[in-house]
């Protein structure tokens, strides 16, 4: 009989977005629960792609004290029933509920994944309660483990829990990158064409590109305004920007919306299912983030042969290396971003095929998701053999 392992996250898009595909690889060792929000029958359909049991229990990515409440009593009667081995979160609301309540409920192994502290970009009484919040999590946690070697320095840093509590696995990444889906042989010339005749991107064009939430916190004020000053210099360039904008949750400046709405060179396409057409027509990822745990986004361009311009963060500068497979450049610095984009524009074309052949070969050889996931399943059994003896 397998042992029974939750997984948890705030919401289902992270199950089947940040994990996606390790549920199925799982359930192979040990009989798997996903537990989170239930989204508008998202969980539903990720529970069929993963073929796993889902429970769903609510739970708001904001600070709501009542609903939190209901939360961790629905997550303790949960792991009181089900009795699971280990219990292991992921995002910032799902673990300090999720830890919360499988400590209560006696759960022996409490696993809980670090993948970013938006509390780094907080200030004030806030920053107070989300120290706060983030402390309690780890003392109810049996092992955290930051996605990033940058990130575990960080926690060490404001001392929210022990040394010998924080694990690395793998390189870092909290699924890896399936690197046989991004490749760029897959997208063929004729694919590429098309998307390029129907954004209005001439083959003289140097494409610069962004993939993400167009959110202040992913530096897309400053990428505006550098990519517009370089424009006025150098008009055959285009901004790529592939995502959606977050009125809610740190929102753009208005102003920075006005400009990508009304400058033809850059192209907003909004949220797409599948990003490779988009890295294929593009010569570089700008990547200026203010805070990351381990990038995703970076992953993939690298994986599809892109130097990567991006933030002196962890994650982003694990990833890249400077000048093998990109630039790395200071935070919130528009001066910056404008200098690596033009020092990026004035490479040769070979330059710029070897920075990308690294990149890929980079990825592959320290980033593949089977890679990732045989780690973290090791870590598994790993526990099960401590707890047998």
């Amino acid at each position: 009989m397998k042992q029974k392992l939750i997984r948890i996250t705030s919401v289902p898009q992270s199950l089947g977005g940040l994990l996606k595909g390790q549920m199925k690889f799982m359930s192979q060792y040990y009989d798997i629960i996903g537990i989170s929000s239930n989204g508008d029958g998202q969980l539903e359909e990720f529970a069929v792609i993963e073929n796993i049991k889902t429970i769903p229990v609510e739970m708001t990515r904001k600070i709501t004290p009542f609903k939190d409440i209901v939360a961790v009593y629905k997550l303790y009667k949960i792991f009181k029933k089900e009795q699971p081995f280990i219990v292991h979160t992921h995002t910032p609301k799902a673990g300090t509920l999720g830890m919360l309540a499988a400590k209560l409920a006696g759960v022996p192994n409490r696993l809980h994944t670090i993948a970013g502290l938006p509390l780094v970009e907080a200030r004030g009484l806030k920053r107070v309660l989300l120290n706060l919040v983030e402390k309690i999590t780890y003392s109810c946690a049996t092992i955290i483990y930051p996605n990033s070697i940058g990130l575990k320095k960080i926690i060490l840093e404001h001392q929210f829990t022990k040394p010998e509590k924080l694990k690395v696995l793998a390189n870092g990444s909290s699924n890896g990158i399936d690197t046989s889906y991004y490749n760029p042989q897959l997208v063929t010339n004729n694919e590429k064409t098309i998307l390029q005749e129907e954004l209005g991107i001439k083959p003289s064009d140097f494409v610069f590109v962004f993939v993400g939430r167009l959110v202040t916190d992913k530096g897309i004020n400053e990428l505006v305004e550098a990519f517009i000053n370089l424009n006025m210099q150098i008009p055959h360039i285009k901004l790529l920007l592939v995502g959606a904008f977050e009125d809610k949750l740190d929102p753009l400046s208005s102003q920075t919306i006005n400009l990508i709405n009304e400058n033809k060179n850059i192209l907003h396409v909004g949220w797409q299912d599948d990003v490779r057409p988009y890295f294929a027509i593009s010569n570089c990822l700008v990547f200026p983030s203010y805070r990351e745990g381990f990038p995703n986004v970076v992953l993939q361009a690298g994986a599809m042969k892109l130097p990567c311009i991006v933030t002196n963060i962890n994650g982003c500068n694990e990833i890249i290396s400077e000048p093998d497979n990109g630039i790395i450049i200071p935070v919130k610095n528009t001066e910056a971003i404008y200098q690596s984009m033009e020092r990026l524009i004035q490479m040769s074309k070979k330059d710029h095929e070897t920075m990308g052949e690294i990149s890929r070969n980079t990825i592959v050889s320290k980033f593949e998701q089977r890679f990732v996931w045989k780690s973290i399943l090791e870590e598994y059994q790993k526990i099960g053999t401590i707890n047998l003896n």
